[in-house]
């Protein structure tokens, strides 16, 4: 195993930020895996402890075919985050961004290094524009930064990965993925070693996200020179581990042996490990996601379970204002699984409280909320 650590830029005078990577095997194919980039989202970093451990002994015995870097810590900023005994993760608080947004863009960063080089041969263009995304990211301005300088060291590693696993929960949740529609094929087996409840599938969510700034660039490129051959040449995906409070020893240990399986179905583990459970769910369109809302203020009751299949018309959480009783129960409005709940349990303008994964389109232009 090799230890690398980073020091973040705009570090304030006597204190320094780290981004520590862990580098396991040798071998053809890589992965890189990376928790809890919205800081407060532990169920990956426990994950994390356990796969640490486990390729450790993997690498021990010998079985790691590829390389595979772990980060299990992806955002020092935002762990140190506590306001009032809460932890603040998901935003940096100097800024307000998001810490999963914006992500530099690698397909334009690259487009015009590229014109004339790439040509029939997938694999040496794959090998070109690796090569390429890695002196792109070099070549930028010095970051102006902390956050700058994390994302793009972040991106540096996972750049030249043929997988790429960005483990994160939500608030009170089923596990669930997001993915590019064309590589569900590819990942069923992760969905379905990890009980997933559902797969939200998307090209373009919006926002530069982590996983899609991996992924998108191929897509991207191949419409660039569609005389060239530019394979797919990145299979990312952002893993969902449940909800915020699942960082149980069990749980955590059998997330980590089913994500092992999944890479030794990739080339990068040897030996022999569980086969392929039975599918726990389709993939949906992202866009087919109803984002419900309480129409005011007051205390919340939820009506369904995580993981429930619901129909339209259905009740999922009622909402009461204790000063002038007004009740309001909130029904589906599309028949799918009821994949997350807000932990929250008092309204707020705004915040959407139930996530319901359906088949049918009905969102469009940016489908992620910060």
């Amino acid at each position: 195993m090799q230890r690398i650590d980073h020091p973040l830029p705009w570090g304030c005078p006597g204190t320094e930020r780290r981004l520590s990577v862990f580098r396991f095997g040798v071998g053809p194919r890589k992965a890189y895996i990376q928790a809890s980039l919205h800081a407060d989202e532990l169920p990956g970093m426990r994950v994390a402890v356990e796969l640490k451990r486990r390729l450790r002994e993997l690498h021990d015995q010998g079985r790691l075919t590829g390389v595979i870097e772990l980060v299990p810590v992806a955002n020092p900023i935002g762990l140190g985050q506590m306001f009032q005994a809460t932890h603040q993760g998901r935003f940096e608080l100097g800024s307000g961004k998001n810490f999963n947004r914006d992500f530099p863009d690698l397909a334009a960063l690259i487009a015009p290094a590229l014109q004339g080089q790439l040509a029939a041969d997938g694999a040496v263009n794959v090998e070109l524009i690796r090569r390429a995304m890695h002196a792109a990211l070099e070549a930028l301005p010095p970051a102006g930064s902390e956050l700058q300088g994390l994302q793009r060291l972040l991106l540096k590693h996972a750049c030249d990965a043929d997988v790429v696993l960005d483990l994160h929960c939500d608030f009170d949740a089923a596990v669930h993925l997001y993915l590019l529609p064309q590589q569900w094929p590819q990942l069923r087996s992760l969905a379905a070693r990890l009980a997933a409840g559902a797969a939200l599938t998307v090209e373009d969510s919006g926002g530069n996200s982590f996983d899609e700034c991996c992924v998108l660039p191929w897509l991207k490129l191949a419409q660039e020179f569609p005389s060239a051959q530019v394979p797919l040449a990145c299979l990312a995906v952002t893993v969902e581990l449940g909800g915020m409070a699942d960082t149980g020893q069990q749980q955590a240990q059998a997330s980590a042996e089913s994500i092992l399986a999944f890479l030794a179905e990739q080339g990068l583990i040897a030996g022999d490990w569980p086969p392929v459970p039975a599918p726990t769910c389709e993939a949906t369109p992202f866009a087919g996601a109803e984002y419900v809302y309480a129409p005011h203020a007051g205390v919340v009751s939820f009506l369904q379970s995580i993981g429930a299949q619901v129909s339209v018309g259905d009740p999922l959480f009622e909402v009461i204002d204790p000063l002038d009783d007004r009740h309001t129960t909130v029904c589906a409005a599309t028949d799918g699984v009821l994949y997350a709940r807000e932990r929250l349990r008092f309204a707020q303008p705004g915040l959407w409280l139930a996530k319901v994964a359906g088949r049918t389109p009905i969102r469009q232009g940016r489908l992620l909320s910060d």
